[in-house]
């Protein structure tokens, strides 16, 4: 479940400089700020997260965060596509002050009890007490900014305005600069996504940032002594490769933190549910048609990217991203949907012939190592979903249970089954196979499905089915669009 924004209460209420002192404001830094409110939250134990829905980090990447953070820090989070990177960059705002007074009339941050810029320190001394302030809310003091190799340096840290220039102001004068996103970010957290990718002379220009926390464009000294928290994301492979961090601004980052996939399936699991759009009822266009995806279900889709992490046919350094799981996960909920709407059917329950369609869903996130064939992905696909559902079945039953019903396909018996066999007519074919509906009971009770219940029933069945087709000892054929098993 995803956690929206808390809703802004009311800036404070002085409006001028002499207002605001009469309050006891006393300035902070961005990094001061961050490191108050840290301490603040932890001190106050489990009454609230750090970083609310992110499942997996307790014991490993938090921590690390909050010791940065601590530490007073810019932070790089180093990991593979899918991470909850950018996730986390984008909740750190929320360590921050609520509101924050700044100068009316300047363009970037300025404080209003010591402001940096030239306009800044000229309306104060112009106006003393009486000079307007403005509030700004934490949600306003983080910019972001996708690195590609089109980024600028006047895109982070500005350019000279010519047109003020021709005014007559002089260039060593900071009124005559457009700024860029980092000096307007002053007083914020300004952050970095897939910082190699940025060319290194644009990286060169970051230097003094994270160093001495001025700017100079186009060599012009113009020294603005900046406030910014800088973070950044990027890949393992990327980072590590010689070449695409210059090596003194990786020395200028004070903590790189790694992140990692969920240890466990049942920690991935969490991130789906929380994540993907599997509950359809009451939320924008209904169907008409209630979908339960069961827990097995949910299972073999984690085992599926776990198995696709440690295969030697896909790119290990690209990664799997949870993504591909989310996206699986609703790709088979709208399958079981479909056939819910197609054949008229109110309830309907996802079952293994669904997960044929995670295809469309997986191809792209799984980047093969060398790819033989137009149906390569495809195939390796289909081969990684059949080693997820033995592995999962192998955890809730013994496939030597099942011999019997095995050995009567023998007899040249076949089942037709399909993501739109109506869940009557599957539970009618069962009773063709001598007890395969027995079986498909008891193992219902197993995976904490109703019995009583047709589509639980089917589902049960066809995990059954598939688990003895993926291990050897059925077959499956399609013909005509329909799918049989048999011997």
């Amino acid at each position: 479940m995803s956690h929206p924004p808390a809703v802004p209460h009311s800036p404070p209420a002085p409006r001028t400089v002499g207002q605001l002192k009469s309050t006891g404001y006393r300035p902070l830094s961005v990094k001061d700020e961050l490191r108050k409110n840290t301490i603040a939250r932890i001190r106050a134990g489990g009454g609230e997260e750090l970083f609310p829905g992110i499942v997996g980090y307790r014991e490993t990447v938090i921590p690390q965060i909050i010791n940065a953070l601590l530490s007073k820090h810019d932070i790089l989070f180093l990991g593979l596509r899918g991470q909850a990177k950018t996730r986390i960059l984008r909740m750190l705002p929320e360590l921050l002050d609520e509101w924050i007074p700044t100068l009316s009339g300047t363009e970037i941050n300025d404080d209003p009890l010591a402001p940096i810029t030239t306009t800044g320190k000229r309306l104060l001394a112009e106006q003393g007490d009486d000079t307007p302030i403005e509030w700004i809310h934490r949600s306003t003091r983080y910019h972001e900014k996708l690195a590609t190799p089109d980024v600028t340096i006047a895109d982070l840290i500005g350019e000279i305005d010519l047109v003020k220039h021709a005014q007559g102001r002089y260039l060593s004068d900071e009124s005559t600069m457009h700024f860029g996103l980092i000096p307007r970010t002053n007083r914020g957290i300004f952050a970095i996504n897939e910082l190699p990718d940025l060319a290194p002379k644009i990286q060169v220009g970051l230097f003094n940032v994270l160093e001495e926390r001025d700017i100079q464009i186009r060599g012009y000294p113009i020294r603005l002594n900046l406030d910014v928290c800088m973070v950044f994301s990027a890949n393992p492979e990327d980072y590590t490769n010689r070449g695409r961090i210059v090596t003194p601004l990786k020395d200028r980052i004070g903590s790189v933190i790694r992140t990692h996939y969920p240890a466990s399936v049942q920690e991935g699991i969490e991130i789906v549910k929380q994540n993907a759009w599997i509950d359809r009822d009451g939320d924008g266009v209904e169907s008409g048609t209630s979908v339960l995806i069961p827990a097995y279900i949910h299972e073999i889709i984690e085992e599926f990217v776990r198995q696709a992490r440690s295969s030697p046919h896909i790119n290990q350094s690209s990664g799997v991203s949870v993504r591909c799981s989310i996206a699986n996960a609703e790709n088979v909920v709208s399958s079981a949907e479909r056939r819910g709407i197609l054949l008229n059917e109110r309830k309907v329950i996802v079952r293994v012939d669904d997960l044929a369609f995670i295809t469309a869903s997986s191809r792209v996130k799984l980047e093969l190592m060398l790819a033989e064939g137009d149906n390569a992905e495809d195939k390796l696909i289909h081969a990684i979903l059949g080693e997820a559902i033995k592995t999962v079945f192998a955890k809730h039953t013994d496939l030597n249970l099942y011999d019997e019903i095995a050995m009567q396909f023998k007899g040249g018996i076949t089942l037709q089954v399909g993501d739109e066999v109506p869940t009557q007519t599957m539970l009618e074919n069962y009773s063709h196979i001598k007890g395969l509906k027995q079986a498909a009971t008891d193992l219902a009770k197993d995976l904490e499905l109703d019995p009583k219940d047709p589509a639980a029933l089917v589902s049960a069945g066809e995990f059954i089915l598939e688990s003895l087709y993926v291990n050897n000892r059925l077959s499956k054929a399609s013909i005509r669009g329909k799918t049989f098993f048999r011997k």
